[in-house]
């Protein structure tokens, strides 16, 4: 296995671009009239090692999102997590449901009722609830998940009946298109929100609008986004193997 070396100037160009972004996105939120600490900024830390995570984590930041549970359950003994919140950002499969039951504040991809019904049953067995986001394919994407959004209110309607599932809101990746392009999308996915959000279903709360990441994160917020996803933008280009 080769040897980890820390590259101490990537520590801090990371930390730099934390702090940047972190002001960038109190700035746009104040821009967009609204509280500065009304947009809460998501480390996406996919396949970055904790040792570039935890600066920034020590310098702050107290929310993450990693894509795969696998990787998500590998670096957990040595990530700096005391108050810090831990989302499930990628694609679920429900075998893997059992390797974060309890272990996760959100899963911010739901899009379909089997998954819901996996990760009631998943958390059940565990005695904890899952907080949870419903993932909105809004472009219609067939190489996305998330569900349409002409179903949207149906899949909420059928999750809310589920006892260890609490809705929190919604989540959406645009396609890749231009900043007003994206604006637009994201114009259309908050109107949905606050569609749903004035209806007051029982067990639906929408409380959280997670939307933007690296390349977008500002249209998102002056379209109503309270939680950016930012990785690359803070940490890098990152590393496939």
């Amino acid at each position: 296995m080769e040897r980890f070396i820390l590259d101490e100037n990537r520590v801090k160009a990371t930390l730099e671009n934390y702090r940047r972004i972190k002001n960038d996105v109190a700035e746009t939120a104040i821009k967009a009239g609204r509280n500065a600490n009304d947009v809460r900024l998501m480390c996406v830390t996919k396949t970055i090692e904790p040792e570039y995570i935890n600066p920034v984590l020590d310098d702050g930041a107290d929310l993450i999102g990693e894509n795969r549970v696998q990787e998500y359950c590998s670096k957990l003994n040595t990530l700096h997590l005391d108050g810090v919140e831990k989302h499930i950002i990628g694609h679920l499969q429900t075998n893997k449901i059992k390797y974060i039951a309890g272990k996760v504040d959100m899963i911010e991809s739901v899009d379909s009722i089997r998954l819901a019904k996996e990760i009631d049953k998943g958390f059940c067995k565990v005695g904890a609830k899952a907080n949870i986001l419903v993932e909105v394919n809004i472009g219609n994407e067939e190489s996305k998940s998330g569900c349409d959004i002409s179903v949207l209110e149906e899949l909420l309607l059928q999750i809310a009946e589920l006892e260890n599932v609490n809705i929190k809101g919604l989540m959406t990746i645009p396609p890749i298109c231009s900043g007003d392009e994206a604006r637009r999308y994201f114009a259309k996915m908050h109107e949905k929100f606050l569609e749903i959000k004035e209806k007051n279903y029982c067990g639906v709360d929408m409380d959280i609008l997670s939307m933007g990441m690296s390349a977008d994160y500002e249209q998102a917020i002056i379209e109503g986004s309270n939680i950016v996803r930012v990785g690359s933008a803070i940490f890098g280009a990152r590393k496939y193997i």
